[in-house]
Formats: structure tokens, sequence, C-alpha cells
């Protein structure tokens, strides 16, 4: 069992929306497809994935570094001892030769596309979807198969009306969500306060929102924004300033007593370990939310996790940033807590599969095998096949 061909693309996200920081017009992603010499029901087995949402693609570094070295290594190096199934770690050790520690980012992204190309892979040979090829490999006996999820949206809009954004929200109800998240720190306090008024109108109860300053903040204005939402008790408060300015996250905790969110925009299992030990999080309260996809891909996340449990954090509290079909199974593999999802942005990685619905916050996992991306028609053809 070989790899024979592997191809990237990038392309654009169909989004001219703005957070705190950053307009999404320009972004784009790395769709990668890693082709084999086996066969399912007479066609080649091909793994795809992308490199999640919401940064830029990483055709560069895929193209020069990544690629050609999953090329030019002995195959059989590749396999789990079984010969069955690709070993993800022994290709994402293969893709970081000659790699210097530190440096994660753009790098970090690029890996996760090829790492999770390879889950796509095994899942279809093993002819299962890929949360029970994560869930097997890990030992898990009995992963989730329906999964809570919230509607992360609340892009800015016109400045003097809040009333886009409560259509916005509505129209994520009556999909069938009753979680949800919006942007803060792109507007002035006084402004963001109302649309949190505003946004309570349709979602109803506080707990069931939260806010995304994106990273925006200084610490005197995390603070300020603490002080005035602490009387809400949202669902999280989330990456208030810099995310690895963790004096900062610690600051805020200190000063603000309901859930707090971070871990986004951390690439590594040493950021996480720093994040536990410098961070001021609190077990049982505050919210995780690297994203495999952002950070080398599964085999990575999962050394997360193991810092996170052995700081006596449970699982349950990470809900990956993602918005889409990837993380959503690597959330069903692992037990995790749950996941936001971007219903109608983001096109064409966004959200989920064309058959697939959310019933009361949650979605059933489809049992087609792989991460189901044929099943996204929109994305499917967007694939270099």
């Amino acid at each position: 069992m070989k790899i024979t061909k592997i191809t990237e693309k990038p392309i654009y996200l169909q989004s001219n929306i703005s957070n705190a920081l950053v307009n999404f017009s320009q972004h784009t992603v790395s769709l990668v497809s890693i082709h084999t010499d086996q066969l399912r029901d007479g066609k080649p087995v091909i793994g795809r994935a992308f490199n999640s949402i919401g940064r830029f693609a990483q055709s560069g570094i895929l193209r020069d570094r990544m690629i050609p070295r999953l090329l030019d290594v002995e195959p059989d190096s590749l396999l789990q001892s079984s010969g069955k199934n690709f070993c993800p770690e022994q290709v994402l050790a293969c893709i970081m030769r000659n790699e210097k520690p530190g440096g994660h980012g753009d790098r970090a992204h690029a890996a996760a596309a090829l790492e999770l190309a390879i889950w796509d892979i095994n899942a279809k040979l093993n002819q299962e979807p890929v949360y029970r090829t994560i869930a097997n490999h890990y030992g898990r006996l009995d992963p989730k198969s329906t999964i809570g999820v919230y509607a992360a949206g609340g892009y800015y809009y016109d400045q003097s009306s809040t009333q886009q954004l409560k259509d916005e929200l509505q129209r994520y109800q009556d999909l069938g969500f009753n979680r949800y998240k919006i942007k803060i720190a792109g507007a002035p306090l006084h402004f963001d306060l109302q649309r949190i008024e505003s946004a309570l109108t349709i979602v109803g109860s506080a707990n069931k929102l939260a806010v995304d300053a994106n990273g925006k903040l200084s610490l005197q204005e995390a603070l300020e924004y603490a002080q005035a939402l602490e009387p809400y008790g949202l669902m999280w408060f989330e990456e208030a300033g810099d995310p690895l300015d963790f004096a900062l996250n610690k600051a805020l905790i200190e000063n603000y007593s309901h859930p707090v969110a971070t871990g986004e925009n951390l690439f590594s299992a040493a950021d996480v370990r720093n994040l536990v030990a410098y961070g001021g999080m609190r077990t049982g309260l505050d919210i995780f939310q690297m994203d495999s996809g952002l950070s080398y891909g599964i085999t990575e996340y999962v050394r997360m996790l193991e810092i996170m449990e052995s700081k006596g954090f449970d699982r349950t509290m990470a809900f990956p940033h993602g918005g889409q079909l990837l993380a959503l199974h690597v959330v069903a593999g692992l037990g995790l807590g749950g996941c936001e999802l971007y219903p109608g942005i983001f096109a064409p990685l966004g959200g989920l599969g064309d058959f697939m619905t959310i019933e009361d916050g949650y979605v059933h996992m489809p049992e087609t095998p792989g991460f189901g991306l044929e099943a996204k028609s929109e994305l499917f053809k967007q694939f270099d096949i």
C-alpha cells in the first residue's frame, strides 16, 4: 500500500465579513487530496481534507517541503504494523522531518491538512466514518454519534442597527440551533452591549450566548468588558486578548466569574502546557478551543488533550474551533464537549454535509466512510479529483 500522488489547491472563502480584527474576503484555504493505490468499490481510495477555516492557504509549505517528504519516503515506513492502514503518527513525523522545534503557525496548518487526509484514507479503507476510526485508534469503545453544536456568527454589519444581527440569529434558530456566538470588540463597548441585548431577544437565555473578541483587547479593555459582561452570565467570553498573553488571560479570569474560552490560536502541545500552567484556567468552568486543523492534525491534538487531563481538566471542556465537518468527527471520536458550526458562512467549507440537519442543538453523525466531504457537493467539486 502506498501514496501515488498528492495535490494541493488553494481556494477563496466566499465571505465578505469581519470580526474585530480581520476581514475574510481575501482569505484562502488549502484543499489537499492524497491518492493511494488502493481500491474500494472499484474506485481509488483518496484522502481529502483542508486546513480549517479563517487562516490562509499554505501552498508553498506544502508544495516545497511537506508533500515531497511523503512522496520520497519508503512507503512501508508510513504504515501501521498490520500494513492495512497508514500510521498518522509516522506520517506526521515524516512531514516534520528536518523542521526545527517551535515555529508554529502556517507550518502547523499545512501539516494538519495532510495528517487529516490520512485519517480520511484510513476510514475509507475501513469503510467507516472518520470518527469511528479515531475512536478505535485511541481505544475509545463507545464514540459519540450525536454532537452538541452552536452557531458561530454574529459578525459586524451596520453599526447603527442591530436588526441584521437579530435576523441572522433567528435564521440559526430556525435551522435547529439553540446556542450561539457573536463577535465583540470591533465596535465601542456601548454598541457591543446593545448587540448583546438585541441577541438575547432571540436567544432568550444568556447562558446560551457566547461572545468572541478575537484577541483584540488590551488588558485594560478586557477588564472593562469583563465588568460590563459580568451581570449577564454568558455562555463564555472568548479570546479577550492576544492568545499567547497568558498573563492577560489569568488577570481576566481573576476578575470575571463566568466561563472564559481560549485556545483557538494555540497550535502545539507546548502552547497548551503553558496555557494550563500560566493562564489561570479553572477546571470545570473554562473552555479550551484548540483545533486539530490548525495544529498538526489529530496526533498533536491528542497530545494537547493529554496535557489538559494530566492537570485535572476534563476533555468535555474542549469545544474545538472549526465550524465544519472535519472538526465534528474529531469531537465525536474523542468524546469532546461540542463544536461550533458556521451555518451559511465561509462557503463552501463551513457547515454540514448536504443531508445533515440540526435538531435541538445536536447533529447526528453520518455513517458514510471518511469525513463525508464527498457528500458536501459545493465543496467536493472544488477538490482536484
